[in-house]
């Protein structure tokens, strides 16, 4: 089935039913050393893992890895250019789950990001992006312990599909005259805009499957969490781009509203409830007024629309929701991205899970990782209805490769994750909890210890921050 790879003689397949895995106790794990730093990460996060998972479960249950290959590494083995093997996409969809270390991903031309390549391939639609902090990691921020959020970004549209064309190419050109000329005139809201002739373009597409397919991982997400946690945040710029980030907003309220409707309520519909619970005798009038402000200067045909969501939302929820039974919901609402950048920073413990499209949720889950330690101490997960990958969500540092000294936390969180997923808890808190040990005891590599105050003047190794792990498994 292989042109160059072995699988692992021992170990089971992990499949799948209704999007979420079935784990044998001795799964086939299939793992890509990363490029660059990965030469130093992934055996001292394979070291954590299979110490965590045997001090939790005593044998009884066991990864089988299975080397595969991509970036650097893989060309070394099946030739140049061949960064992706056919070997190694076959191993992830054979297996199921996946974790890897840092890709190289060149800059300006050449081929695409390899990270983006494997999402689409395998349809892995959800990046998931936990920002927790650990007491004692060091931060820019003076209360990053506030933070606790879950980033849900959209993984295979917007502007990653990467459907884009040069400026000055034929086809380029074509496409500006056709906008130009004939469907931008062709839209009366566009006006006169035109586009300069020497442009290049891009397409952001925005679909409803897509959008609806990440909220609801999202929203089932938030069911598990404790109930204070109970947060579904939809993130877009809808206020500007109205029919790709307005309608994933729409498309999320949707869903929440129909499928999720027992469990959910929108921010919108709280306060319609609120206002009605708070004086009984409310007119709907009135009502609206109080969830609109500016409901008085609103034209008649607006003030109408207002008032029969009001009613609509009494008459279809009140019952099921009403008398402050949708404090007991999960609570779906929306933050134009811009804000929930200042507020992920100056409001941190009223979001949970923030999901949002590919290009915002770059950004965000980058920038809210900064808050709790940086990249070094970010996991990530790519996650699908039929296999997942989890990986580093930091670059490759090569100037940093082979000498034994890079913080190897983003992979060891990133198996965390995994095993979490896999349904292995016990193991994924022994590894949280050795993490937070060794940092509080400041047990750390050099780029946490730079930052601590005093600096550590004498920082772990890779290998021996994994060391420190372990040794705190049994705080």
């Amino acid at each position: 089935m292989y042109e160059k790879l072995t699988p692992p003689t021992t170990g089971d397949r992990v499949t799948f039913k209704n999007g979420e895995p079935i784990v044998p106790d001795n799964p086939i794990i299939p793992f890509i050393r990363g490029d660059g730093t990965g030469v130093d990460i992934w055996p001292a996060s394979q070291k954590a893992i299979d110490a965590a998972v045997e001090a939790a479960y005593g044998g009884k249950r066991k990864i089988s890895w299975f080397k595969i290959y991509a970036g650097d590494e893989a060309c070394e083995k099946y030739g140049i250019y061949q960064y992706l093997p056919e070997d190694t996409n076959k191993a992830i969809a054979e297996y199921g789950i996946a974790i890897k270390g840092p890709l190289t991903t060149p800059i300006g031309g050449g081929i695409r990001s390899l990270n983006v390549a494997l999402r689409q391939i395998h349809d892995l639609y959800t990046c998931v992006r936990p920002c927790k902090y650990y007491p004692g990691t060091p931060s820019p921020h003076k209360h990053p312990e506030q933070l606790d959020v879950i980033v849900y970004r959209e993984n295979t549209e917007d502007i990653y599909l990467g459907i884009e064309w040069r400026a000055g190419t034929e086809i380029c050109e074509k496409l500006i005259d056709i906008l130009n000329n004939q469907l931008i005139p062709q839209t009366p809201e566009h006006g006169k805009k035109q586009i300069r002739l020497d442009s290049g373009i891009g397409i952001k597409p925005i679909s409803k499957t897509n959008s609806q397919r990440l909220v609801r991982r999202a929203i089932k997400r938030a069911l598990r969490l404790p109930k204070a946690k109970q947060m579904v945040t939809l993130v877009h710029k809808g206020n500007i781009m109205k029919y790709t980030e307005g309608a994933f907003r729409d498309w999320g309220y949707e869903l929440a509203t129909t499928e999720f409707r027992n469990e959910c309520v929108t921010e919108r519909e709280s306060w319609i409830l609120s206002n009605k619970e708070k004086n009984p005798d409310l007119s709907i009038e009135e009502n609206a007024r109080q969830i609109d402000p500016g409901y008085d200067s609103l034209t008649e045909e607006k003030r109408a629309v207002v008032c029969e969501e009001v009613k609509q939302v009494l008459d279809a929820i009140w019952e099921t929701h009403g008398d402050r039974k949708w404090k007991e919901k999960i609570m779906v609402n929306d933050r134009i991205a811009d804000s929930i950048f200042q507020q992920v920073q100056t409001r941190p413990d009223e979001y949970s899970i923030l999901a949002t499209m590919n290009l915002n949720g770059d950004y965000l889950s980058d920038a809210a990782a900064a808050i709790v330690g940086g990249l070094g101490m970010g996991p990530g997960a790519n996650i699908g209805d039929q296999c997942a990958i989890f990986e580093a969500t930091h670059g490759t540092a090569p100037k940093h490769a082979g000498l034994d000294r890079i913080n190897p936390g983003s992979v060891i969180l990133s198996g965390v994750m995994m095993l979490e997923y896999m349904g292995w808890q016990e193991a994924a808190d022994l590894i949280k909890k050795g993490i937070g040990g060794a940092i509080s005891n400041r047990e750390v590599t050099y780029d946490l210890a730079r930052l601590m105050e005093p600096p550590v003047e004498n920082p772990l190794k890779c290998s021996e921050f994994a060391d420190a792990i372990i040794k705190h498994f049994d705080d």
